[in-house]
């Protein structure tokens, strides 16, 4: 069931894999702002379909540590993995419109038909071989109550996908070029993460999505996804993201910049704040 909202409404969404980083609580403190300025709410969303790295630690971990920056939220929180009949219905209503399909094929055999080298980050989804897709307008096998199949949207190649993005500016990719099929659902019968967001983020009604600059090209395929389900697209924010000393992206595996290390060693909440405070005014696009 999708919620109406006649107001500003977004969202924060942390995977409990891991202890909340510097990075992670920029892109939510902008959320926060965001949200305030506009007399808005936000929604907590636990996405935890992620079982082999999931742990309940994490989640404690994520709610004292958000609750300790001075981050409120519209109660309850929203785990993921209590919506799994919201996202096969969302499956099921693809499969009804031919928009998806059954792949057998693994990110090997991607890869060596594209000639790619064997690396690329977690949004960096090669393009699909188009010599791998079943014919279009064939027959679809039934999905079964329990899928044991890596199932793809289908994108349709040479078209458009572009949205104005808050922060920074128009963006446009062509789908079949800049992103292909995509996974939407995987075999041990757990939605990918396109379909889930995509899902929750229309039908929780959320405004404005506000997330960090690597997940711009995720946008376009939930855009893709969203458009197919006939719901609307809300708004997005893309971020700046944090680096270390080093210059690499900050990820969870910087313990010492997670925040429960860093309250460890005494920082108060308000110093943390004024380092996101002080990097928006560099930024200049908040």
């Amino acid at each position: 069931m999708v919620v109406p909202c006649s107001t500003y409404r977004g969202r924060l969404a942390p995977s409990p894999t891991g202890y909340l980083h510097l990075g992670h609580a920029r892109t939510f403190w902008i959320a926060g702002q965001r949200a305030r300025a506009a007399h808005g709410e936000l929604l907590l969303r636990n996405d935890d379909l992620d079982a082999l790295r999931f742990h309940l630690d994490f989640v404690d971990a994520m709610l004292e540590d958000l609750r300790w920056l001075g981050f409120t939220w519209r109660e309850p929180m929203i785990s993921q993995s209590a919506r799994l009949p919201r996202y096969r219905a969302a499956l099921e209503k693809l499969h009804a419109a031919g928009a998806i399909f059954p792949c057998t094929r693994s990110r090997r055999d991607v890869l060596e038909a594209i000639g790619a080298p064997h690396e690329g980050g977690a949004d960096d989804e090669p393009i699909y071989p188009p010599q791998f897709r079943p014919p279009a307008g064939a027959p679809l096998p039934p999905l079964g109550e329990k899928i044991s199949t890596n199932w793809r949207f289908r994108v349709p190649d040479g078209e458009d996908t572009a949205f104005i993005d808050t922060r920074c500016g128009p963006q446009h990719a062509i789908a079949g070029r800049d992103f292909g099929d995509f996974l939407v659902w995987r075999k041990d019968d757990v939605p990918s993460y396109q379909l889930s967001c995509a899902v929750d983020d229309a039908e929780l009604g959320i405004t404005e999505v506000v997330r960090g600059a690597d997940l711009i090209k995720s946008t376009f395929r939930q855009l893709r996804l969203i458009r197919a389900l006939g719901h609307v697209a809300p708004a997005y924010h893309h971020c700046a993201l944090m680096n270390d000393d080093r210059g690499e992206r900050l990820a969870k595996r910087h313990d010492a910049l997670a925040l429960r290390t860093l309250r460890e060693r005494g920082i108060r909440p308000e110093e943390i704040i004024a380092q996101f405070i002080s990097a928006e005014h560099a930024d200049g696009r908040g």
